[in-house]
């Protein structure tokens, strides 16, 4: 009698099961409309998210809090959130028009709106993984809380402990704690949280402002304050999705009006016959790669380029950013701030306008059609496939584009190597699905050799949001057959809206160039090495600038050096 096999899943299926799971109940609850996260609506989230663990949410399957995945998570949610039973997720609803006061989060470009004291509005203009960021982020939180509830309720009565009681004390004060009272407050927290003193020191001040120093002690009085009262009142926190918002999610409804207005200023211009090239990348690297350098040589005598990109950078070169701007606008540059709501601002470049003398590339052959850049900021998530998809329809129904090349420079996590290496695909593989994208990359790892930067090529893999990065899983993409070197987030979906535009509705030229170089952000393989560790500083600005001028190089047909 044949014996019968005893099949077990892997750490890596596990997962991969555990963010198939997620992906499904999130689309599911996003129809039903509404959903209490800590009731049984929310009970499938919960456990997908325990049964993935997520790099980032550190030590969100322990009974301690987790302090660096909340940084995070709070630097990506309104100010305020935390005290909040009810958060409603809009969509661009007309509430900028009201006296309402946009909450914009310190890492997350979304307008968010307190209606009262108990509800949140978060406008949500950028797609689905938007309400994916979201929905995750907030299931860590609430999950977060629990486990402060469980800390210092004693009972079902509500009796609580006396470091809560003590906490409470400290957050409602309305004078600014002294040093000995905020010790005091930190001593009492760090036994709410399980955690030492030390640790709880150490990342204190992250969490506050200018204007909230000890905005740390009420980010973790409201969640426990919220959990607590969900247990003892049965006063449950609710997130709504608006009739509106699940009305209009995924007709392009931002993205077709963000990409029209860049083509009747192109067509105002007269530049809507000549040949495109697009890129996304930031809102300064491509303008200060080609004006920066020449202009500011004498007031950097003897600096490298890179230093002078990293004084750019700089949080205190408000003037000399200005000075490179204004060289910019007079050489034909034109900037269209976002008013679509994707949050994905525009800069167009008539290269028939620049005085090449005055450049970076002063060797530049842009022939006789001469080129119109069109610069985007970074799209988020599936945004990507929505925006260029808009953008390569023709104008009107009519006026095709002759988009001769899209260039993404990008920011990804990597799995071998460190923060600020770079990574050139030959492809994007799409979590979960396994859906993949091949394409030949004009950008190649040996353009960008004996700069002192690690170079890797390979593929990658498009994962649904930060938030879901699973060591297990990507472990497995990186060592497997598949040989995955990066993860992103938008890859596949912009690499899928050129596919379809260049190969299948034939709206631009059949042989469009592609260009894909990311810089690595973090590598959330390594211990301390996620993006909850913090940001890249200025390691970033040389990979940036090197990915943007080699992306120049060859739309100005500059040959490099052999």
């Amino acid at each position: 009698m044949k014996e019968t096999k005893h099949i077990s899943r892997s750490r890596a299926q596990e997962s991969s099961a555990a963010i198939e799971k997620m992906y499904i109940t999130m689309r599911h609850l996003f129809n039903r409309g509404f959903y209490k996260p800590m009731g049984v609506s929310g009970d499938s989230l919960r456990e997908s998210l325990l049964a993935l663990r997520p790099e980032i949410y550190g030590n969100i399957a322990e009974e301690k809090v987790e302090l660096n995945g909340l940084l995070y998570v709070i630097e990506r949610l309104p100010i305020g959130i935390e005290q909040c039973r009810f958060i409603n997720l809009t969509s661009d609803e007309g509430y900028s028009k009201s006296h309402f006061q946009a909450i914009v989060p310190p890492k997350r470009r979304r307008n968010c709106y307190r209606i009262d004291e108990e509800q949140m509005n978060v406008e949500i203009t950028r797609g689905r993984s938007d309400i994916y960021d979201i929905l995750t982020h907030l299931t860590f939180i609430f999950i977060e809380s629990h486990k402060i509830k469980n800390r210092v309720l004693i009972d079902d009565g509500g009796e609580v402990s006396r470091d809560w009681q003590k906490l409470e004390q400290a957050v409602m004060q309305t004078k600014k704690l002294t040093q000995i009272e905020k010790e005091k407050a930190i001593s009492h927290v760090a036994n709410i949280l399980a955690r030492t003193f030390e640790e709880v020191l150490d990342i204190y001040d992250a969490f506050g402002s200018e204007n909230a120093p000890d905005r740390f002690l009420h980010v973790i009085y409201w969640l426990g304050k919220l959990a607590i009262e969900e247990i003892v009142e049965n006063n449950k926190r609710t997130i709504t999705f608006s009739p509106v918002l699940r009305e209009r999610l995924g007709h392009h409804i931002h993205g077709e009006i963000w990409a029209t207005n860049i083509k009747e200023v192109l067509k105002a211009n007269d530049l809507l016959k000549r040949p495109i090239h697009v890129i996304s990348a930031n809102m300064h690297s491509v303008m200060n790669s080609i004006f920066a350098t020449p202009l500011l040589k004498t007031k950097f005598k003897g600096k490298t380029d890179f230093f002078i990109y990293e004084e750019l950078s700089s949080s205190g070169s408000k003037e000399i950013r200005s000075q490179v701007e204004e060289l910019a606008f007079k050489n034909g540059m034109i900037s269209l701030p976002d008013t679509s709501g994707t949050n994905i601002d525009v800069q167009i470049f008539d290269t028939a306008q620049i005085d090449w003398s005055k450049t970076a590339f002063s060797h530049a052959n842009v022939g006789e059609e001469k080129p119109v850049i069109i610069v985007m900021d970074y799209a988020f998530g599936e945004q990507a496939y929505e925006t260029i998809d808009e953008l390569l329809k023709p104008f009107k129904k009519e006026t095709l584009l002759n988009v001769k090349s899209v260039s993404i420079m990008g920011k990804a996590g990597i799995l071998e190597g460190g923060k600020g290496d770079i990574m050139i695909p030959s492809a994007h593989i799409n979590e979960g699905t396994a859906d993949n994208y091949f394409f030949e990359n004009e950008l190649t790892g040996a353009m960008f050799e004996g700069n002192d930067i690690d170079i890797y090529e390979g593929a990658m893999v498009t994962v649904l949001g930060t938030s879901l990065q699973n060591r297990d899983l990507l472990k497995f993409f990186h060592e497997s057959t598949w040989g995955v070197i990066g993860l992103e987030m938008e890859g596949s979906y912009y690499q899928k809206a050129i596919q379809s535009a260049s190969k299948i509705r034939k709206s631009v030229p059949h042989d469009i160039k592609v260009r894909y170089a990311y810089y690595a952000s973090d590598n959330p393989l390594e211990t301390g090495s996620t993006l909850a560790s913090g940001g890249l500083g200025t390691t970033g600005v040389k990979p940036t600038y090197l990915i943007t001028i080699k992306i120049l190089e060859q739309i100005f047909n500059i040959k490099a050096p052999v």
